[in-house]
């Protein structure tokens, strides 16, 4: 056997425990044990010792956001894998950091560790990018509630009328009230004239802006500077992911196609999986990365759960989201198949088989690539053959004698 030169590394926040060890020597390995720093300045002196050692391939424990320095000092130098925690796990009493980092090399060899997907630098900018500004907009989305809470403890009423507190006309208001207006007749006449509230209504519900304590017009100036600052965040977040994605246009669009998506999220799907899923041979192993598939868990060939793996938590959520407005598309496949399942699986559980149809559409028109073609209520002629012959077969078995007549166009009319 040739030789093979392999580390692997124990992550910790303020250490690493490195292993080195020739996998191709004979007899019993023997691994080389040594301790470095997690700072700049020790990754650079670890990276130099896996360098003049000849090591070939690195193994890593996927533990937080602290492996990600060492990832970034050995990408290129040589070949990573990074392993999930519960793979590597040590017997109850027995864990120990040079104990663990020799198991990580064992089990890589042995091919009984579970290896995450790590993308190259530059989708992992995406991925970064995509993720602040989803953490943005929950930001913002809660500051707005949190705002609609204080107006009501405030008896200041304006949700009532408005279709949303986030609105222009709710805005210009909400500032003028912050800033100390107090004539409830001057801070209903600021709303649009479409706005549906009438002046009279409005001016109710801005009735105690007259006597409105000081302390809630500053604390609703807060909530208002939280909303705006988060909102040129996302806009300027929107920009840079744009500009990132430019070459990518085309990959982006063919997924906005899709019922229930749309451009922001065809953005996160290309930044989650990359603009050809190229990482995934096949729309199974997609599913499975994704978690929207049924997981097995079988003893004794009797199948104890079923229930779905974890998978990639942001991309469980994009599709989650996106099913359950592709099932309200009129007429799409997406709605078809969940009034076919809803019945018999629950709302849940068919938004779910939903998601795994999508999942594997994504898959399709990323990795050929394709666009999305809606079939709709088109008829299925192998699934009209296969529902014909079912109904034959009960009419027979009921006593009846069946003869089939094909029907024209024109009778049919």
């Amino acid at each position: 056997m040739n030789s093979y030169r392999i580390a692997g590394i124990d992550v910790h926040k303020k250490m690493l425990a490195v292993v080195i060890t020739d996998i191709g020597a004979e007899g019993e390995l023997v691994f080389e044990q040594r301790r470095f720093g997690a700072t700049p300045e020790q990754l650079r002196l670890m990276t130099e010792w896996i360098i003049g050692n000849h090591i070939q391939s690195v193994v890593m424990e996927s533990t937080a956001q602290y492996w990600k320095p060492v990832w970034l000092a050995l990408e290129g130098k040589c070949e990573l894998h990074l392993a999930q925690a519960y793979s590597n796990r040590a017997p109850k009493g027995r864990k120990r950091d040079f104990q663990d980092a020799e198991r990580l090399v064992r089990r890589l060899v042995a091919g009984e560790l579970v290896l995450s997907f790590v993308p190259e630098r530059e989708q992992r900018l995406w991925r970064t990018l995509t993720h602040a500004k989803h953490q943005l907009t929950r930001e913002k989305i809660r500051a707005l509630n949190q705002l609609e809470a204080f107006l009501e403890d405030a008896r200041i009423k304006l949700s009532s009328f408005v279709s949303a507190l986030k609105g222009v006309s709710s805005r210009r208001i909400l500032k003028a009230l912050s800033q100390g207006e107090t004539d409830a007749g001057k801070l209903a006449r600021l709303a649009d004239p479409g706005l549906r509230a009438s002046e009279e209504q409005l001016r109710d519900a801005l009735s105690e802006a007259a006597t409105l304590d000081p302390c809630y017009r500053a604390v609703l100036e807060v909530f208002l500077t939280r909303i705006e600052s988060a909102e040129q965040h996302i806009e300027r977040l929107e920009k840079l992911i744009a500009e990132r994605l430019k070459q990518h246009n085309d990959a982006v669009v063919r997924l906005a196609e899709i019922p229930g998506l749309g451009p922001d999220s065809a953005q996160q799907i290309v930044a989650e999986v990359g603009p050809e899923a190229a990482a995934f041979d096949s729309p199974d192993q997609l599913a499975s990365w994704i978690g929207v598939c049924p997981g097995r868990e079988e003893s004794a060939e009797v199948s104890r759960n079923d229930r779905s793996p974890k998978g990639n938590r942001a991309m469980r959520r994009i599709l989650n989201q996106a099913a359950n407005a592709a099932v309200k598309a009129k007429g799409s496949a997406f709605e078809l198949l969940y009034r076919r399942l809803v019945g018999r699986l629950g709302h849940k559980k068919a938004v779910w088989a939903v998601a795994h149809r999508m999942a594997r559409i994504v898959w399709k028109v990323l990795h050929d690539p394709v666009r999305y073609v809606e079939k709709g209520i088109r008829a299925n002629p192998a699934a009209a053959r296969k529902r014909a012959s079912r109904l034959i077969s009960q009419l027979r078995r009921m006593g009846y004698r069946v003869q089939i007549i094909a029907v024209t166009s024109e009778v049919a009319a």
